[in-house]
């Protein structure tokens, strides 16, 4: 038998992944930017600067793509949650 839900549970789970999928390469580009960017691209440019007494460019490379990955995944873990109820998918 034909399922008429079948066809809106393939359109929402299409717009789910394609959401998800959005948002994580979203957040895969920006650490990208910060991690290989501005600890090695930009690296020379940025080392005029200083952040708790290190080269920007170096604190980029050693400590700032770190942290920026970490405030990365909290914030994935909270957009998750908006698109996961936003598709009924919540727990």
């Amino acid at each position: 038998m034909d399922d008429p839900n079948s066809t809106e549970t393939s359109e929402a789970e299409g717009a789910y992944w394609k959401e998800n999928i959005r948002l994580l390469v979203t957040l895969m580009v920006i650490w990208f930017a910060c991690s290989f960017g501005a600890g090695i691209l930009f690296r020379d440019f940025l080392d005029q600067f200083m952040l708790g007494g290190y080269p920007l460019g170096f604190w980029f490379a050693q400590q700032g793509s770190i942290y920026i990955f970490i405030a990365l995944i909290f914030y994935y873990v909270v957009k998750m949650r908006k698109i996961e109820r936003k598709y009924d998918l919540d727990d």
